[in-house]
């Protein structure tokens, strides 16, 4: 496979990437008995290669169980510059995640795929010590970096002083006794939200140009939410409140 292409598989990651960007798709495998009408449709339609294999010969293609009996090889992952994530869609300002050293492509693919569900989110990764967008990822996000734009930045603190250069609001998902709950919080917009790595946290020099910190009530044990499920409980919130 040439080095700027990549593969994804699984039936949902494939489908939802032939009905959003079709055109970046150069070549689709299937399995000898796969019989999936809607997604062959839209190869059909789309006149898309595809070859049938056995299902050792798409193991060979990629190394996975969870192929479901389509890969489709496609142009390696497109990243947003942010000057443009900042400008929005036809002027219309997202709220940006920003990650600070996510290091697990199943957290990543799932804050993909979650914010692709609430609707108007952009993602901001750094480009050192962190994951970047690679397969495992596309196939957790199930199709959600169709529409999720997510930008890479060499300098994530940087970037956050630049978003609020552009009136974006910045609140931190922190763990500490100044931090208000985030359900009662008003949130402003625009606004950008920090989320930490699994382990430790949002980094000093990241937490010193929040705007606002924030974090979530717990009245049950005194453990901690993964940072996949705060990303869900925060984000959520923010939409409510923008609807």
């Amino acid at each position: 496979m040439a080095d700027n292409t990549i593969t994804l598989y699984g039936k949902n990651s494939v489908f939802e990437r032939l009905k959003a960007n079709s055109g970046s798709i150069k070549k689709i495998f299937l399995q000898e008995n796969f019989d999936v009408p809607h997604i062959e449709k839209l190869i059909n339609e789309n006149n898309i290669s595809v070859e049938r294999l056995s299902q050792k010969q798409l193991a060979r293609i990629k190394h996975t169980r969870d192929f479901q009996g389509i890969i489709a090889e496609v142009e390696g992952f497109g990243y947003i510059p942010f000057d443009e994530l900042l400008l929005g869609n036809n002027g219309r300002k997202s709220t940006i995640v920003f990650l600070d050293r996510i290091f697990d492509p199943h957290n990543l693919g799932a804050i993909i795929r979650t914010l692709a569900c609430f609707g108007g989110f952009s993602v901001v990764i750094p480009r050192f010590n962190a994951c970047e967008v690679n397969e495992t990822v596309l196939h957790v996000a199930s199709g959600g970096e169709n529409y999720v734009p997510v930008s890479m930045v060499t300098n994530l603190s940087k970037a956050i002083i630049k978003a609020k250069e552009h009136g974006y609001w910045i609140i931190g998902a922190v763990v500490s006794d100044d931090a208000k709950d985030i359900n009662k919080i008003s949130l402003p917009h625009p606004t950008g939200i920090v989320f930490g790595s699994e382990g430790e946290g949002v980094r000093y020099g990241v937490e010193k140009h929040l705007d606002i910190k924030a974090r979530i009530p717990m009245e049950g044990a005194k453990l901690s939410f993964n940072v996949t499920m705060a990303c869900a409980i925060f984000c959520h919130e923010i939409a409510k409140q923008r609807r």
